[in-house]
């Protein structure tokens, strides 16, 4: 009978051990199912609702919402802009809904300002410098490495945040409202642009630290917040590094950067045939063709600036021509230029013709990086932060592209 009675024990014993052991798996596999389903809904269902449809669902889980309000022209008060799921997180973007006169005005938005496309050539490390400034060499094309870091610092404090050339040239500015664009360039693809001292143990390029991009890529990991990109246009030699050119250039587009063309040989528009105009440009498209397909951007960098008229009979040639059967096409072509560039959503926009501003010094005189950015202050892009919508004050309406049909104006403070 004992021997009866501890066995039934045993057995109730084990029951209940059996009975907790189910009640646990299920709680976590219905937590499991109610996490992986909120991650499901959140994804799929809930942008563009009320932010408390999705606080009545994460009520009874061990989901935390973090919330974020911006105003915005697209989604109501309250309405969900956008979500990221993870680890038991949601991160919400929530709209404060239409952005009012005020907002604009506290932010000054203006976005027919001027923006800095900014044209550097070399990047030389030395300490010794005979000329003004960060200029390695007299008019300034050449910058030291010290002064190169100083610029981007320099934009970067000042609330300028870079974009890409392409992006700018197509009316596409996203930086953070109250931000003004900053665009970068580089000629001639000098070795010093991207030097390779050889390979890491892993088998990447390993970058020396003080040429443009080692530089670039450093500040980039300091400002977080600055979506650090430029242009690179290259010649025939690329960037003099034969061994490691083709690697360098999928580096590059696979690293936010861009590669324009910058003719074979840097010739002079002025004093060439049409026939040699074709084939510098042409040439050099193929040349990328071959090395990046469909990579690279369609855009010239002219050599001395030239042709200094697009009437010249040479220019409709850098635009779209033929080279030994090869045919090609630019969208936009930029000068040397000296002062900022007209917005995208201006009526004066030229994509064909744009200027570019030198990054050299000169005490703050003839359109040296002082002296632009200095007059910048009186009529610089000043985003939004809506990449969907044009905010521009209502005195400027005159001056807007015509046929764009998402134009904001709003009142000026008085």
């Amino acid at each position: 009978m004992r021997k009866k009675r501890k066995l039934k024990y045993k057995n109730v014993l084990i029951l209940v051990i059996v009975i907790i052991a189910i009640i646990f798996l299920s709680k976590n596999i219905l937590t499991k199912s109610h996490e992986e389903n909120i991650t499901a809904d959140v994804i799929n269902n809930y942008v563009g609702k009320k932010i408390d449809t999705l606080e009545n669902l994460a009520n009874n889980s061990d989901v935390e919402i973090n919330k974020k309000y911006q105003y915005s022209n697209k989604y109501l008060k309250d309405e969900i802009m956008s979500i990221k799921y993870k680890d038991n997180n949601i991160d919400v973007i929530v709209s404060k809904g239409k952005p009012d006169d005020k907002y604009y005005q506290e932010l000054k938005v203006n976005e027919l300002g001027k923006v800095p496309i900014m044209m550097y050539h070399g990047i030389i490390d030395t300490e010794e410098n005979a000329y003004t400034g960060g200029n390695v060499d007299k008019n300034g094309y050449n910058r030291t490495v010290k002064a190169f870091k100083e610029d981007l610092e320099f934009y970067y404090q000042n609330n300028y945040r870079m974009i890409r050339l392409i992006d700018y040239v197509n009316g596409k500015i996203d930086v953070k409202e109250g931000m003004s664009p900053i665009i970068l360039t580089f000629d001639d693809g000098d070795k010093n642009n991207f030097n390779v001292l050889g390979k890491n143990s892993d088998g990447t390029l390993q970058i020396d630290p003080n040429c443009a991009v080692g530089i670039l890529e450093e500040f980039k990991q300091k400002h977080k917040d600055m979506n650090v990109t430029a242009t690179f246009f290259v010649m025939n030699g690329i960037f003099n590094q034969s061994t490691y050119n083709k690697e360098i250039l999928e580096w590059l587009v696979n690293h936010g950067y861009d590669i324009g063309n910058h003719t074979t040989t840097h010739p002079d528009f002025t004093t060439i045939s049409t026939a040699k105009t074709q084939e510098v440009v042409g040439k050099m498209y193929q040349k990328l063709d071959e090395l990046i397909k469909g990579k690279y951007v369609n855009i010239v960098a002219l050599p001395f600036g030239t042709q200094y008229k697009k009437d010249h009979a040479n220019y409709q040639y850098i635009l779209k021509g033929n080279y030994d059967g090869y045919d090609y096409e630019t969208v936009a072509a930029l000068r040397v230029g000296w002062e900022p560039e007209s917005s995208p959503f201006s009526k004066d926009f030229d994509r064909e013709f744009l200027k570019r501003c030198r990054a050299y010094d000169n005490n703050g005189k003839e359109f040296d990086i002082t002296m632009v950015f200095k007059n910048l202050e009186k009529n610089r892009y000043i985003s939004d932060g809506d990449i969907n919508t044009i905010v521009i004050r209502s005195s400027d309406a005159s001056k807007v592209n015509a046929s764009l049909d998402n134009v904001i104006t709003y009142k000026e403070s008085d």
